[in-house]
């Protein structure tokens, strides 16, 4: 007999070549729907397979995610993608905006016997719950905002809040937080707080396990014109700074070499991709703590923000 696993792989896979503009909301709820009045017992998302032991095939690629002991895991054929791009590191926050809301997306509905009254207006939301994370099973799939869905970016999905909005995710466990622009639904399941991009979950280091404990907060209108306002600032002095090429991060600056070179350790430690990059410059009597160069200051601003949320400092873009 076919297993369960084979035949929903077989299945989903019909249902994209048939209708191939189905959004991920469809795969998510209708797949596992009909699965489960032929199986009477089948998982009803693709984040809940532990109890059935349908954790997706264990390729190379896909082991460091799926620890089924744990109570992590991703879902039947869902994961990483086979080639993931080497700087999910450098990939910055959502940069929040003010966006019109889809009415579309106001409007009660119901999943799976539970119905949700989406927010219908940019409102105070704060929250703790689990986060999970979705993949390549509805990477380039349609959104529940109509947009297309890239793992690599800095998006979520969650049941209530207006789409499109912007919210801060953070990691009760470590403390790393990022920006996250909700446009799609989901999860479905009462333990599940909210999906994160394949992105978002690696800045935050729940990829392994599957899931982690997280803060959710709307960032609302007075914040968004806060961050647009030193956004443009830290624009304006990097024109100033002179030209794109050859950018630099000051990352601390020190009267002392042994000081420089302790702080230097520090940040080595706690971020050890820095390591090939940072080093000390004497300059005009201090011993400067830098990092790069990089090819620009966009490349220079990515890694300053990751930097920023690590170790809570700001660097400085400077030009040689």
């Amino acid at each position: 007999m076919m297993s369960k696993i084979h035949f929903q792989k077989i299945f989903t896979q019909l249902i994209r070549l048939r209708f191939p503009s189905f959004s991920t909301l469809f795969v998510k709820i209708i797949v596992p729907a009909v699965l489960l009045s032929i199986s009477g017992c089948a998982s009803t998302s693709q984040y809940n397979a532990n109890n059935d032991g349908d954790i997706s095939d264990t390729s190379p690629v896909q082991q460091h995610t799926a620890k089924q002991s744990e109570g992590g895991g991703y879902y039947l054929d869902d994961g990483p993608g086979d080639n993931p791009p080497d700087d999910l590191h450098l990939i910055p926050n959502a940069i929040p905006k003010l966006e019109p809301l889809r009415e579309a997306n106001m409007r009660p509905y119901e999943v799976m016997g539970q119905t949700f009254e989406p927010m219908t207006t940019l409102e105070e939301y704060n929250a703790q719950g689990t986060a999970s994370w979705y993949g390549r099973r509805y990477h380039g799939n349609q959104t529940a905002s109509g947009e297309v869905y890239d793992m690599y970016a800095m998006t979520a999905a969650h049941p209530t809040l207006p789409l499109p909005s912007y919210a801060r995710v953070t990691n009760v466990e470590n403390g790393k937080t990022v920006i996250v622009r909700v446009n799609d639904r989901g999860p479905f399941l009462s333990e599940r707080l909210i999906d994160l991009s394949y992105t978002a979950a690696y800045k935050l280091d729940i990829i392994e396990n599957g899931s982690g404990e997280v803060i959710v907060e709307s960032i609302l209108p007075k914040e968004i014109k806060q961050l647009a306002s030193t956004d443009t600032q830290s624009n304006r002095s990097s024109e100033k700074s002179g030209s794109e090429t050859g950018a630099y991060l000051q990352l601390g600056a020190f009267g002392n070499a042994d000081n420089a070179q302790t702080y230097l350790s520090h940040i080595q430690t706690r971020i050890p991709w820095l390591r090939k990059v940072t080093g000390i410059t004497k300059q005009n009597g201090l011993f400067k703590v830098h990092a790069g160069p990089y090819a620009s200051h966009v490349l220079a601003r990515q890694a300053a923000n990751t930097i920023t949320q690590r170790l809570a400092i700001r660097p400085l873009i400077v030009v040689d």
